[in-house]
């Protein structure tokens, strides 16, 4: 399914330039989409470093190849986002907030960052090296700006750029956001933004190592915890939409306790995503920050517990939204379990007693942590494993793991 869903972002949705039309449009049968947007082409490039990680379908990796290249250097087309290929995304960049952000800021550019290096792992398994070196010396460049340009000491903020509008690239343009490109308004700014370290979070899931400095994510996820959580709403201001109210916690989706807030700031910036809550509660997880991560899943459901609200539905824009799908990366965090398809590993670090359910694109089971070591049991597919590391011990099991079986690791 997921495999399926990138064939069409980098099939049907990816225009002649390398830009992936957002909004797909069903049947196939017509134009697709007008524009791309910022954040959403970087999630279907980490995506597709994922894709190949839960498969280590190498084959597919390399088919697909040419137009994950094209999607990556979209960023660089005249006009772009990164047109002179320094790492920062200034261009005028479409978001999930249904407007366009203009200068840097965090959410989109770390995201890039993140691209860049799931690019990077894609190009050297695909065979292109030079890509690959390309690839890193641009995230390098970018990485060390955004430290040294937008991190405030306790977060990442948005430098406002305007960009005149005969300046923008054509599928870039769009009738959402701004009407003044050059004075933009939907901004965020200084604000601390609850998804600044998306692009992070998917490189925890994914593997690919801090995109940023490991101090300045630390401190960053440190604020958005004494920002962005509000154990109360009963004195909270939301004109737009709203999923929590009176005495319910939740984190927020922006805060401007520590900046001047926008004249026009961004559409939902007061209010409250749970799939941006998973988010933020996965990397608290992954951070090592246990009692803040599962105090931001515990708050999640006990809005949705049957009595408030839907326990199976979740809504944002629309009902059983999609964004909620972020809780199972939660579960990623929590379990410290991580495979690698195309070196066929698997890492564990989780304490003995530990048991935990797991999943790749090939299978699913169970695994336990004992004082030992840990086993793993396959309860439907299968599951390769050439290489092992639990809790820094490694081993080198080189066994086909099938329905039934168990695995001591």
């Amino acid at each position: 399914f997921a495999r399926s869903l990138r064939g069409s972002a980098f099939g049907y949705q990816l225009d002649n330039a390398g830009g992936i039309r957002f909004r797909e449009r069903l049947p196939h049968n017509g134009e697709s989409f007008g524009f791309a947007a910022a954040d959403g082409q970087m999630g279907q490039i980490m995506h597709a470093y994922l894709d190949w990680l839960l498969s280590g379908d190498t084959a597919w990796l390399r088919e697909m190849w040419p137009r994950i290249k094209k999607a990556i250097e979209f960023a660089w087309i005249p006009g772009g986002w990164d047109a002179d290929k320094d790492g920062v995304l200034e261009g005028v960049q479409h978001t999930t907030y249904d407007v366009e952000f203009y200068g840097p800021n965090p959410q989109c550019g770390i995201y890039y960052l993140g691209a860049l290096r799931a690019g990077e792992e894609m190009a050297r398994a695909a065979g292109d090296t030079a890509s690959a070196a390309e690839y890193r010396a641009v995230f390098e460049r970018g990485s060390q700006w955004i430290d040294a340009n937008l991190f405030n000491g306790e977060f990442y903020i948005q430098k406002i750029r305007g960009v005149a509008k005969d300046k923008i690239a054509p599928n870039l343009v769009s009738d959402m956001g701004s009407a003044n490109t050059e004075t933009p308004e939907y901004q965020v700014g200084g604000g601390c933004l609850l998804d600044q370290l998306i692009g992070q979070y998917l490189a925890e899931v994914t593997g690919l190592g801090p995109l940023v400095s490991t101090a300045n994510i630390r401190k960053t996820l440190e604020s958005i915890w004494r920002y962005n959580y509000k154990r109360t709403l009963a004195g909270h201001d939301n004109v737009q939409r709203t999923y929590v109210l009176n005495d319910e916690p939740a984190l927020m989706v922006c805060d401007y306790g520590k900046a001047e807030r926008p004249h026009v700031p961004f559409p939902y910036y007061a209010e409250s995503w749970t799939g941006q809550e998973y988010l933020a509660a996965a990397h608290l997880l992954f951070a090592g920050m246990t009692h803040e991560g599962v105090e931001a899943v515990r708050n999640v459901r006990a809005r949705y517990d049957g009595e408030r609200r839907n326990p199976w539905n979740e809504p944002e824009c629309g009902h059983h939204y999609a964004r909620a799908m972020s809780s199972w990366s939660t579960l990623l965090a929590a379990s410290g379990f991580r495979y690698h398809g195309g070196e066929q590993s698997v890492a564990i670090k989780a304490a003995p007693g530990f048991r935990c359910f797991w999943s790749t694109a090939t299978g699913w089971g169970i695994f336990r942590v004992t004082a030992a070591g840990a086993s793993l049991r396959v309860d439907h597919g299968l599951l390769v494993v050439r290489a092992a590391t639990v809790n820094g011990k490694k081993s080198t099991p080189n066994a086909t793991i099938v329905e039934g079986q168990e695995l001591g690791l």
